[in-house]
């Protein structure tokens, strides 16, 4: 570990950076700047693409290579340069244009364009634009794949353990047995619905001016349809278009967004708690690791830090994004700075859940289930057995099923020879007789094998 990580203020960016790796790219104040740069490069050649701005002359094919290489290759040394014009001119947009007009004024044909930089751009139009492209590639680099990663984990465990009984514990008590990989399957099941929802959500924008009617944009060409042309232009950057703005983008696709990340990190909140009681049940055992170390005074420990980690860093995630999530639509009139200071933290809501998911990850691939543990459960609770028999006693009429069988089994254990004394007295049909003799606590699993395999 570096000792600029060590004195990092957050942990993100010190003791779990090298984690987090994957949202750099997209959440520093670097990807501002890049996403910054490349809405302002897009912009000029649509521009100069159209035939209503004759002021814009169409640009060579070397041209726009050249400006895509600057786009595309966007460097940190770069956006130091930026850094310090902003110094000077204390407006971050500010910086960009001048930055981009002194990086093409060897350009002659984009140094003859050059105050079309920028043109009609309030810089709420770059901004607004450049979070939602950050959005975009981060959902679809680092957060989809991380949550792909978890669900196919899930999935596995369902498989492998489809037909391993185990005890169910609704309300923490003893109640209709399941398998393991059932259960893992109604995680994977969830997680895959929120996986889906945080996808389908469509990052919108606005590139409307300074209120949203596209004064300046009419003032020099009135007879442009700049809420058609400023559609395309939005749209070809693989965003949604918002026609009816203020001066910033409501943001309310973003509050969709980190709505439905953290109602995923909720699901996954459950199954680490639920996964957390199954290794202190000792239905799961962790693998061991060479070195490490449980507890520094319990040499016997091997505790599950990884979901605890999960679980710690989901809450975190979730408690920002939901202040996002209410925050953010909201603006006083036409425009408040509000939402500056909170757009520039989505990163360290990310990085957590991101973190989070790893974090899981890791706990999962030590899991190992122990059978003999999960079979010695349910061998202990033949109570359970009272649900299909007093339901069979419903179908052939017999009177207060449900009254008999609890006052023979609530609140207190039952063996298998008490209940079978129980049900040999019954008066069914035979075959249903020894169906319910045949029966014990670990093979009345109805279909969780069936639906664990198919997940």
């Amino acid at each position: 570990m570096s000792d600029s990580a060590l004195l990092a203020l957050s942990p993100l960016d010190g003791r779990y950076q090298s984690k987090t790796e994957s949202l750099r790219r997209h959440f520093s104040e670097f990807g501002l700047i890049r996403n910054r740069i490349r809405v302002e490069i897009e912009w000029l050649k649509a521009l100069a693409a159209s035939d209503r701005i004759p002021e814009v002359a169409p640009f060579s094919a070397a041209t726009v290579a050249e400006l895509d290489s600057v786009s595309d290759g966007f460097t940190a040394d770069e956006a130091l340069e930026v850094k310090g014009i902003e110094a000077v001119t204390n407006h971050d947009v500010k910086a960009v244009e001048y930055w981009l007009k002194k990086r093409f004024a060897e350009v002659s044909d984009v140094a003859a364009a050059g105050e079309f930089f920028h043109f009609a751009c309030t810089s709420e139009d770059i901004n607004n634009t450049s979070h939602a492209l950050m959005l975009e590639d981060a959902r679809r680099d680092a957060v989809l794949p991380a949550i792909d990663r978890v669900v196919a984990r899930f999935a596995e465990l369902a498989h492998q353990h489809a037909r391993q009984p185990m005890l169910s514990r609704t309300h923490g008590q003893t109640a209709s047995p399941t398998t393991l990989g059932k259960e893992m399957a109604n995680i994977a099941h969830r997680l895959g619905r929120a996986r889906g929802q945080i996808a389908a959500v469509a990052m919108s924008a606005k590139f409307n001016g300074a209120v949203g009617n596209y004064n300046a944009h009419l003032s020099a060409y009135p007879d442009v349809d700049w809420e058609s042309f400023n559609r395309r232009f939005i749209e070809s950057l693989g965003l949604e278009f918002n026609p009816y703005t203020i001066q910033i983008e409501p943001h309310d696709a973003m509050a969709e967004l980190f709505d439905a990340t953290a109602r995923c990190n909720t699901v996954l909140i459950d199954a680490c708690r639920d996964i957390w009681s199954y290794v202190s049940l000792g239905y799961f055992r962790q693998k061991l690791k060479e070195g490490e170390v449980g507890s520094s005074t319990m040499p016997h420990k091997v505790n599950p830090i990884d979901f605890e980690n999960a679980e710690g860093n989901f809450g975190i995630a979730n408690a920002m994004l939901r202040h996002f999530s209410e925050k953010l639509p909201i603006s006083r009139m036409q425009r408040d700075l509000t939402d500056s200071t909170v757009l520039r933290n989505m990163g360290v809501a990310f990085g957590h859940t991101v973190l989070g998911l790893e974090s899981c990850l890791k706990g999962l691939g030590k899991l190992e289930a122990d059978s003999v543990r999960l079979a010695a459960d349910l061998d202990a609770a033949w109570e359970v057995l009272a649900e299909p028999v007093q339901t069979v006693m419903r179908r052939h009429g017999i009177a207060n099923p449900y009254e008999q069988l609890k006052a023979l089994t609530r609140g207190k254990g039952i063996t298998r020879e008490a209940l079978h004394g129980f049900i040999a007295g019954l008066d069914i049909p035979e075959a249903d007789r020894a169906r319910l003799l045949a029966m014990s606590p670990s093979s009345y699993l109805g279909k969780a094998a069936e639906l664990a395999e198919r997940i």
